[in-house]
């Protein structure tokens, strides 16, 4: 019998995100995040929510309507709730603004009192149940396009909430063409590099607002713990890791970010100042550390920063073998020919180590490090 093994992932080719109501439900309810002045985003994912997988049936004022797959009927003042606008005019001209978008479209029943909507393209996203059956609201989950999504985000400016799906659609988790997404899911606008990293100003143009706006939403984000932001300085941008993702998506523990994990996974280098030429061979005071005897080596107190940042990184996943009495540690400088092998073509500046970490004689961890000087300009007098 052939044996299988589950990965979970969340890749960048796959063209749907999966959507689970209970989420949409949080949303819903948080009030800290303005609905209002939106593209158009949130009240579809809204509405996708509500839709039917089989046909069923509801019975209102008297009534019984027959709801088929993608469909849903509802009363008018349901949908004002829902949407978070306080007349009911305004629910019906989301739905005709939805409606131009060929996104749904809808009827009125009952005097306008009820209202009937259907998904377009249900069927070609989202699989349809043959039999018939009451449909849950509030479990569950359903498939969003997101070349959908894409394109009510760029029709016009975006609320808090559309923002905030926007983030959650272009999650990536563990997908080999998106750097730091092993560590954890990042947010990856799908620009062709890779590079999950993104500034406060690209972020302003895609959701068409100024970037003083786009700062304070990120940090009221980061404050209710939707997001993990991990900025670097210069013109680098952040990375911004959704939090609940895991447990929401997988039903797997979520994880802690560490910003020296992600700066190794993004390639962002580790910068020393430049130390004298005195190499410390061993560090007699702990008898726990080494560093090779060559002139690439780095000194005892720049090794010293080194491990203290990458025992950083194995604390947040959970190893806690540096606290251990037989814990050791070895820094080793890598011949040219592993260099070229490993790391292709680097500027002559660029050092290339291998740091073991040993429990009493026994290796334990392997890390391979990339590490430049740092020189900074004199001043002039």
């Amino acid at each position: 019998m052939s044996e299988y093994q589950l990965e979970i992932k969340q890749i960048v080719d796959y063209p749907r995100c999966r959507i689970y109501r209970q989420f949409i439900r949080t949303l819903m309810e948080d009030r800290n995040i303005r609905v209002s002045g939106g593209s158009g985003l949130f009240y579809y994912v809204v509405l996708c929510s509500y839709a039917n997988f089989r046909t069923s049936y509801r019975r209102l004022d008297g009534i019984n309507y027959t709801i088929y797959p993608g469909e849903w009927v509802c009363r008018l003042s349901e949908l004002r709730n829902w949407f978070r606008v306080p007349f009911q005019n305004k629910a019906t001209a989301i739905l005709e603004k939805l409606q131009k978008q060929g996104c749904i479209s809808y009827s009125l029943l009952g005097r306008g009192n009820i209202i009937k909507f259907r998904i377009k393209g249900w069927r070609q996203h989202n699989t349809v149940l043959d039999y018939n059956a009451p449909c849950q609201k509030d479990t569950g989950f359903f498939f969003l396009p997101i070349s959908v999504a894409s394109e009510l985000i760029s029709t016009e400016r975006c609320s808090e909430m559309d923002c905030m799906l926007d983030l959650w659609v272009n999650a990536i988790y563990n997908d080999t063409q998106v750097l730091g997404s092993e560590i954890g899911p990042v947010v990856y606008m799908r620009n062709g590099t890779g590079n999950p990293l993104v500034s406060y100003s690209e972020l302003a143009e895609r959701w068409g607002l100024s970037k003083a706006t786009v700062s304070r939403l990120m940090k009221r984000l980061k404050e209710k713990n939707y997001i993990s932001l991990v900025t670097f300085s210069g013109s680098r941008g952040s990375a911004i890791y959704l939090q609940s993702y895991l447990s929401t998506m997988f039903q797997i523990s979520d994880v802690m970010i560490n910003k020296e994990e992600v700066a190794m996974a993004l390639n962002i280098k580790i910068m020393l100042d430049k130390e004298e030429d005195t190499i410390t061979m061993f560090n007699p005071k702990s008898q726990q550390s080494g560093v090779s005897k060559k002139e690439v080596s780095v000194s005892e107190s720049g090794m010293e920063s080194i491990v203290e940042k990458v025992k950083e990184v194995f604390a947040a996943q959970g190893f806690s073998c540096s606290n251990c009495p037989k814990f050791r540690y070895k820094l080793y400088s890598l011949s040219d020919d592993c260099t070229e092998k490993i790391h292709g073509s680097e500027s002559d500046s660029t050092k290339h180590f291998l740091l073991s970490f040993f429990c009493d004689q026994t290796e334990i961890y392997r890390c391979d490090l990339k590490l430049k000087p740092a020189y900074r300009p004199i001043q002039g007098v």
